[in-house]
């Protein structure tokens, strides 16, 4: 074994870092780094040396020096910055490119007040705040997208589903009402966590701040954050942040991905109510008939990816101690970046779906007025009209129901003569009958707050719209 390892180190180095340690971990990390993360790390320098200059803690004159050589790396070609094991990091590599051309002096001066465990804390949440920021408004846009088609289609019936199975008529419209509904509280949540995630943790340095007299309540204006993480050691120890955006995005495409899979439900050629637009499906290999899906069925797959990249946060952060440690950072943040661009792309694909579908309207009529969804109704005139017990009136409803299963009719082919029999002491007339079996009636008499009836769903469009 010890030749072994003299062989190895040989190879791989006995000072850090090994070529190991490079290839595997600092190399990968670094191009993470630059990616993601080269934009805010320069800004804020630029943002903590101007702080230090108004503190007079550095001279004008250095601070304009150190900001022009800033300015000057920030347009440089990304090319230029290529992992070298001399520099543990971006953030030296970047130090040192400072260096050549203000001197070591003022590069190192850029940094009084200032650590990397601060530092990398703000950028991260700016880089985040962004990605969140991209997200409302995607799903802002697929909200307005379904506000509108439920306008459109306030009077279009359709069968509601309980336990996937045809349960009462409702209409489009109320649907899609409904799946906004849910969208705008993830928005909400969404919103929340860019709240949470958008406070600035500069002038914490290493974890206790500093013994100069800089602003930290400066560079919250500075760097556009909405306020400040009071306490340093929570400025720095702190995950949670990373775990309410993380959430958020679990909780947008869970709830996206349940009417997505509705969605492809409707498309199914047996159920054949949605049909999603040419530019949205592809076509069989081998069996030219089809009309496949798949703009729905890629976003239900992105969706459980994005979902996947915010569960590996939350299971990267359980159980970690509290306080500066690698679990959380660049090893991490990818993993949000990652999630948040996946439901990026399901929400353009899907606002572009929902604006150029087709719903056909009369074979969802159709559906709704089959497999006796109307019966709930007859169970209610009955309690309402006849002023029979309610449980009584269920149970006669459901005699007449099942007696209708077995010979294999729908209620609109049930004579009412057979009907009232079957009710005994009951004796409905057929403008009753012919209401109890009409869905559209059925969604008429149900207007009260939240209910399908078209009045009802324009009253609750023109609430979310203003």
């Amino acid at each position: 074994m010890k030749e072994e390892k003299e062989r190895f180190e040989q190879i791989d180095g006995k000072l850090f870092p090994g070529q190991t340690y490079s290839d595997a971990l600092l190399k990968p990390l670094f191009e993470l780094q630059k990616h993601h993360l080269f934009c805010a790390m320069l800004a804020v320098h630029r943002a903590h040396t101007i702080m230090l200059a108004e503190q007079s803690i550095i001279q004008d004159a250095e601070a304009e020096q150190i900001l022009q050589a800033i300015e000057e790396i920030s347009n440089m070609d990304s090319a230029a910055f290529t992992y070298d094991a001399a520099y543990e990091d971006l953030f030296f590599l970047l130090e040192s490119k400072l260096s050549e051309k203000i001197g070591d002096e003022s590069a190192g001066n850029m940094h009084i007040g200032k650590s990397r465990n601060d530092m990398g804390e703000a950028m991260y949440r700016i880089v985040l705040r962004e990605h969140l920021q991209a997200t409302i408004g995607l799903a802002k846009k697929l909200a307005a997208t379904l506000l509108s088609q439920a306008e459109d289609h306030v009077e279009t019936i359709m069968p509601a589903h309980t336990h996937t199975q045809p349960a009462q008529p409702t209409t489009l419209g109320h649907y899609f009402v409904a799946i906004y509904d849910g969208l705008y509280r993830d928005i909400e949540r969404l919103e929340r966590a860019r709240r949470t995630v958008n406070q600035s943790p500069m002038g914490a340095a290493a974890i206790t701040t500093t013994g100069f007299p800089i602003s930290r309540e400066r560079m919250v204006s500075l760097l556009d954050f909405e306020g400040l993480i009071e306490n340093s050691y929570d400025a720095i120890g702190a995950s949670d942040y990373l775990l309410e955006a993380a959430q958020s995005l679990i909780s947008l495409m869970t709830n996206i991905g349940r009417w997505v899979q509705e969605l492809l439900r409707m498309a199914s050629k047996e159920v054949g109510l949605l049909r999603v637009s040419d530019a949205y499906v592809q076509i069989s290999s081998i069996m030219p008939q089809k009309r496949n899906p798949v703009s729905l069925e890629h976003s239900r797959s992105l969706a459980s990816s994005a979902i996947a990249e915010g569960l590996a946060v939350l299971h990267m952060i359980h159980n970690t101690p509290y306080g500066d440690i690698n679990d959380t950072e660049d090893d991490l943040q990818p993993h949000l970046y990652m999630g948040f661009e996946k439901a990026d792309r399901v929400l353009k694909m899907l606002n572009a779906v929902m604006i150029t579908m087709e719903f056909k309207k009369e074979r969802a009529y159709q559906q709704a007025s089959a497999n006796m969804i109307t019966i709930t109704e007859l169970a209610d005139v009955l309690a309402r009209d006849f002023d029979i017990p309610f449980r009584q009136a269920h149970r006669k409803a459901a005699f007449v129901a099942k007696n209708a299963d077995a010979l294999q009719k729908e209620l609109v082919d049930i004579p009412l003569e057979l009907v009232n029999e079957w009710l005994k002491e009951v004796s409905l007339s057929e403008g009753d009958w012919q209401a109890i079996i009409d869905p559209g009636v059925f969604i008429e008499r149900r207007s009260i707050t939240g209910g399908p009836n078209p009045d009802t769903v324009r009253e609750m469009i023109a609430k979310r719209k203003y």
